[in-house]
């Protein structure tokens, strides 16, 4: 008898809980509807206003606003804080999509439009739906699990092949030295999967590429391989 109250107790969690999942998307959609061309940009919460990528980050997303594109970022500190400073300056949409955490995440002041998601899997929906590229700024696991996550949708045609830009090719050179010895050796991935990525080493190249390919479907720089 015990066995069965805790099994329907289960079931009726799950079903209160799919009810909340449907209502963060319902939020999630009514309220983005109008930010394309949007460029979503991701990187570490660890970054401080006075680092380097900070000030980086800030001016691509303060030149991709210039050149007509809403940003997206995770809502948080750090490198998110800073595009959406980028944005805010540029006077285009800011958008903030925060997560709840264990220690509480307080989505940045420069955020103009901010959003909380209790779920993870429904707030990277929000970051890839309305988005025309993916900038992957130095960060850490959750930066690399955004970036493969998009990598991989494109690589599975469940989204269209936008840019997908990773900033600073001496932050991320060792990852893709690792992946080209080890992953791509052992043929867990093809050659042709780096096609899928570029590299570039200044703001002005992150914004100029973006906008290319926007107008003419096209995004120069160098090959991530």
């Amino acid at each position: 008898m015990n066995d069965n109250y805790e099994i329907n107790k289960l079931v009726k969690e799950d079903s209160w809980r799919m009810f909340r999942i449907i209502g963060e998307f319902v939020e999630g959609f009514d309220s983005l509807s109008d930010i394309v061309p949007a460029v979503t940009i991701y990187g570490s919460a660890r970054v401080k206003p006075d680092n380097f990528w900070y000030a980086q980050t800030a001016e691509t997303a303060f030149l991709l606003g210039k050149a007509g594109f809403n940003i997206m970022t995770g809502g948080g500190p750090g490198v998110m804080e800073a595009a959406n400073l980028g944005a805010h300056k540029a006077g285009v949409k800011s958008v903030g999509l925060n997560i709840q955490l264990p220690v509480e995440q307080k989505c940045n002041i420069y955020a103009d439009r901010s959003i909380k998601f209790h779920h993870f899997f429904v707030r990277k929906v929000m970051l890839v739906k309305y988005a025309t590229a993916f900038i992957s700024m130095p960060g850490g696991m959750g930066t690399l699990d955004e970036l493969t996550e998009v990598i991989t949708l494109i690589q599975t045609q469940k989204i269209k092949p936008f840019p997908v830009i990773l900033y600073s090719s001496a932050f991320w050179s060792g990852f893709l030295a690792w992946l080209k010895a080890t992953v791509l050796k052992n043929d867990f991935i093809s050659g042709d999967d780096f096609d899928l990525l570029r590299v570039f080493d200044s703001p002005a190249d992150i914004a100029d590429a973006v906008k290319k390919w926007y107008t003419k479907h096209e995004v120069t720089g160098h090959k991530a391989i």
